[in-house]
Order: C-alpha cells, then structure tokens, then sequence
C-alpha cells in the first residue's frame, strides 16, 4: 500500500512559476513510477509527468515538455512537480499518482489533488 499526499498548490500570477511537492509513504517498490496528473474544469485527467523511482528516468506528455520538470527525493520520499511560466490553461487540480507498471497504462495509487489556479 501506498499513501500519496501532495501540497504547494494555490493561487499564481500568469507568469509566475511554482513547486509541488507528492511526499510518498508506504511500500515503494523499485519497479514503480511516481508521477503527477492534471484535470482541469470540464475536462478529463490528463498524464502531465512521470519519474522512475529506481532509476529517475523522467518522461513528460509532449504538450507539457519544457515548462515543467519532474524530480524525485528519495531520502525524503518525495516526488517533485517544477512549473515555469504559468498559464490560465494551467489551472487545474494536479494529482500525484504511483505505477507499478506505467503511469501511462495503469495508476495504483492516486493522492488527493492539489489545486493550482493561475490568474492572467
């Protein structure tokens, strides 16, 4: 069992850049990917970033290459989402989630959401 917990979400200028944070507990096996998700208004979820935990290869949704950096920490047990020259577009409650497999196939484990709004 893995627990998810995210934070650093809340209100950002367009513009402006900002942190978030995945602190991980629990069983994390070496075979598993952490990565985050976002899911705006109206729309569905959507793959944003992923990390190998072992190795810390990192893989992004090509919409989302250059603007955000994924990281990992894992004396803390910490998954980290980087986010440069926000955009409205970027609002969105953004999930930290963990794969056995692969994000992109199967999520195991899903946090809570955190919520990012970015104003123009």
């Amino acid at each position: 069992q893995v627990q998810l917990e995210e934070s650093g979400g809340g209100l950002v200028q367009a513009g402006g850049s900002l942190r978030l944070s995945c602190a991980a507990s629990g069983r994390i096996g070496s075979r598993y990917s952490l990565g985050w998700f976002r899911q705006a208004p109206g729309k569905e979820r959507a793959f944003v970033a992923g990390i190998t935990w072992s190795g810390g290869r990192t893989y992004y949704a090509d919409s989302m290459k250059g603007r955000f950096t994924i990281s990992r920490d894992i004396a803390k047990n910490t998954v980290y989402l980087q986010v440069i020259s926000l955009k409205p577009e970027d609002t969105a409650v953004y999930y930290c989630a963990a794969s056995s497999v692969a994000l992109v196939a199967r999520v195991d484990y899903w946090g809570q959401g955190t919520q990012v709004t970015v104003s123009s």
